[in-house]
């Protein structure tokens, strides 16, 4: 029945729309039908089940997302958002970002179908703030995860700015990426190489997984720097097996480096999950100059500040360096992973103990993870294969803890401060409750918005009724009176002005 066979009938269509057993919903900007007004039954007639009610009615395509439980409220805690990237047990994998509370402030779904995002943060390239992640496929050998993939850079508009890959025939890891002020880019690259591992008990044609470091200039994907682990760090260091049986010829993982960081000389540090050791490297000769932990320790390490399985390894601003100590791996070594700080005496040669912090729950994270100061000096915790998030004081005392669902997992979790103003529409969805419409209104991604319009009238020109209301999490609703041919909605900021606005979406049957 078209508008004017209504009219003809004597029947308005807002008489037709309030008559019906269910309501139309439409999504905006894209102009989705999340749903469709259905008509009366008669009672011989069975119902079908009712769907659950959709997460995000502006985004359906986003309903897959996994929550974010905040299970210790925020609480003094250093302003910014949290950075996720879920993948085990997500329907929906990808970069998210989320707030204090737990609600989603962006997201990007990665390619299917084995594609995973892996450390998602925020840096700084020519001076700008940006946002990287690695894209790609996990693989690898004894549970320890090899990464085959690239880095992708956006700026504050989500806008791609760059995919940094690595030199040569391999394919990045998926560890690490630090963006210097020099315009170049920092990460490990797993490069599998014919070896003979009869010293070790293994085959003459065996297959080594060497660690290379490459520093890449982003602009132009010129290599500028090489380290290459097997000419520094010997076989015998390693405490992962090799490989057994049917499995004898894949590549032995001997390293596992799993993070990259400037130490404040400008030389490079880097941690080594398999030799259980942190290492200090000349930035030009490629020379260790310290090797701290391990077999082959250059420092005594004092026994509260021993490690095991770890990762992460950052100098902090007050000169001492922190690690996440997993202290689980391929065996089991504490009952619990921690943020191990430590200071290092490179004249007497020791490193001692100066503070550990844990998760409430005493959590063991057999692997990823990671442990990051913030700048008001606590301190951020991503628990790795736990689906757990903390945020510290200097004491150690939590002020925000959350999860991913418990079948989930993100390999680091960040804070940081980020601005985004995302260039595509606010999205809107429209559904009729009785002589209303409420209208969801997201706009993924965009930070600037304070408060949320909804207009609504006869003609996308010509609408008289406007409504607001506070930004409330991803998705804010509003209930428009009557039912009206068409809605708008306006996104705002702190002054009231409007920032964005979806297309004008009529209320359809």
């Amino acid at each position: 029945m078209n508008d004017r066979s209504i009219s003809q009938s004597g029947v308005s269509r807002r008489t037709l729309l309030l008559g019906s057993a269910t309501a139309a919903v439409v999504a905006g900007g894209a102009g989705f039908l999340l749903g469709r007004a259905g008509d009366e039954e008669t009672p011989a007639q069975t119902a079908a089940p009712a769907a659950p009610p959709a997460k995000y009615r502006s985004r359906p395509d986003l309903n897959g997302l996994p929550d974010v439980t905040i299970t210790t409220p925020a609480t003094g805690t250093a302003p910014g958002f949290v950075f996720l990237t879920p993948f085990a047990g997500a329907s929906l994998r990808g970069p998210l970002i989320v707030d204090e509370k737990g609600s989603p402030v962006w997201f990007k779904k990665v390619p299917d179908p084995a594609t995973v995002a892996i450390d998602f943060k925020a840096q700084r390239y020519r001076g700008e703030p940006v946002l990287t992640w690695w894209e790609g496929t996990i693989g690898g050998t004894g549970g320890q995860g090899v990464g085959q993939g690239e880095f992708v850079v956006v700026d504050q508009a989500y806008r791609e700015v760059t995919r940094i890959r690595a030199a040569g025939s391999e394919q990045a890891d998926q560890h690490d990426l630090v963006l210097t002020p020099d315009g170049t880019a920092l990460f490990w690259v797993y490069d599998p190489v014919p070896f003979d591992l009869t010293p070790m008990g293994g085959p003459a044609d065996g297959v080594l997984h060497d660690g290379v470091l490459q520093e890449i200039d982003v602009a132009t994907g010129r290599k500028v720097f090489e380290w290459r682990g097997r000419d520094h760090i010997s076989l015998d260091e390693s405490y992962a097996p090799l490989p057994q049986g049917e499995s004898a010829h894949l590549p032995y993982d001997y390293l596992h480096p799993n993070s990259v960081s400037l130490d404040t000389d400008g030389h490079l540090l880097f941690s080594a999950r398999h030799t259980w050791g942190l290492y200090k490297v000349h930035r030009k000769t490629g020379a260790v100059i310290w090797r701290i932990g391990g077999k082959k320790s250059d420092f005594r390490v004092d026994e509260k500040a021993a490690f095991s399985w770890q990762h992460d390894l950052q100098r902090r601003r007050d000169g001492d360096y922190s690690i996440f100590d997993n202290g689980a791996g391929i065996t089991t070594e504490k009952d619990y992973s921690r943020g191990l700080i430590f200071r290092v005496d490179e004249k007497a040669k020791t490193v001692t103990f100066v503070a550990e912090h844990v998760h409430p729950q005493r959590v063991s994270a057999p692997t990823q993870g990671n442990f990051r100061e913030l700048p008001d000096g606590g301190t951020f915790v991503g628990w790795g294969q736990q689906p757990h998030f903390t945020e510290h004081n200097a004491d150690g005392t939590v002020r925000l803890a959350g999860h991913l669902p418990e079948d989930n997992q993100s390999y680091r979790a960040y804070k940081a401060e980020w601005a985004g103003a995302a260039r595509d529409q606010p999205a809107l969805g429209l559904r009729v409750e009785g002589d209303n419409v409420i209208a969801s209104v997201s706009w993924n991604g965009h930070t600037g918005v304070s408060r949320w319009r909804a207009r609504a009238g006869g003609q996308p020109r010509a609408l008289s009724t406007a409504v607001e209301a506070d930004r409330t999490g991803f998705e804010t609703t509003l209930t428009l009176p009557g039912i009206p041919e068409y809605v708008v909605a306006e996104a705002l900021d702190e002054a009231g002005q409007v920032i964005g606005s979806s297309s004008a979406i009529p209320v359809r049957v």
